[in-house]
């Protein structure tokens, strides 16, 4: 079980590309990402492919790209981002 991050980590994090805030991806977000991960469609910035689920993470505040947080430490790779339009396409 992962412990949520503190607000106060949360509150200094931000994209390390376009240095746009980050918030917890919401628990809908993260099943329907999930769902497409075990489907093997997901892949990072970097092109590969996302092979497990994810427990927990962040989303810009755009709505644009996600990273993992990997046992209560937040993956902030501009690598490995996920670009979030990838949850919602058919």
């Amino acid at each position: 079980m992962s412990v949520p991050i503190r607000k106060e980590l949360l509150n200094m994090l931000c994209c390390p590309v376009t240095k746009t805030p980050v918030e917890s991806l919401s628990e809908e977000k993260l099943s329907r990402l999930n769902d497409r991960i075990r489907q093997g469609i997901i892949t990072c910035v970097d092109g590969t492919i996302v092979a497990q689920p994810i427990e927990e993470a962040l989303i810009t505040t755009d709505g644009q790209t996600i990273y993992r947080i990997d046992d209560g430490i937040p993956v902030m790779l501009a690598d490995l981002g996920i670009p979030a339009a990838q949850i919602d396409q058919a």
